[in-house]
């Protein structure tokens, strides 16, 4: 059952059968119908999430309300609104199952406990926030200086299982362009395939 985010893990540290227990006897293991939103703004984010199986998006509401996407996240990923959890402070974003999705969940206080009895741990989840940072940072950097589909081609390269998964306003709102502009590039993307 939890082979896959004992994998994760692994990926940054390397653990006992004794840790292995200690930490999976502190996941809570979730389920969510496809549109439930699991974080709303204004709420304090009591999770730190491990996607098992689904597909998520974090968003926020610009000025007019308009959703505006923040980021994807699908299988083997993991989800939160790490400033909220950190500081438990109100959120300023969503987060919304966009599939039925299974999650593993730590709460702050599951977390404190795992990291206070191995605090190996704490590696783990400093890579993952520093991973978080640098896709945070690039997202920055292209939405600056790339054009709209120069964007989108980095997109599929990072998310190549999204486009087949999510509809295309919200790969609209991830990118900042209309649905119209997604449906062109695919469609000139595919004929260039041919």
């Amino acid at each position: 059952m939890f082979e896959n985010i004992i994998k994760n893990i692994e990926r940054f540290i390397t653990i006992s059968p004794e840790e292995k227990q200690f930490f999976t006897d502190l996941l809570v293991c979730e389920t969510f119908p496809k549109k439930t939103v699991l974080l709303r703004e204004g709420e304090i984010c009591q999770f730190e999430g491990y996607i098992h199986k689904g597909c998520l998006r974090m968003y926020c509401l610009d000025d007019n309300g308009t959703e505006v996407t923040i980021l994807f996240a699908i299988e083997d990923w993991w989800i939160s609104d790490i400033a909220s959890f950190q500081e438990q402070k109100p959120s300023k974003v969503y987060i919304e199952t966009l599939e039925d999705s299974e999650i593993y969940m730590l709460n702050p206080a599951t977390k404190e406990q795992l990291l206070q009895e191995f605090p190996k741990f704490e590696r783990v989840f400093r890579l993952l926030i520093q991973r978080n940072l640098v896709t945070l940072q690039s997202r920055l950097v292209d939405t600056i200086s790339k054009t709209a589909s120069d964007r989108y081609l980095e997109f599929i390269k990072v998310y190549p299982s999204i486009p087949q998964r999510v509809a295309q306003y919200y790969i609209a709102s991830y990118l900042g362009v209309s649905k119209e502009f997604v449906s062109t590039i695919r469609k000139r993307l595919a004929s260039k395939e041919k």
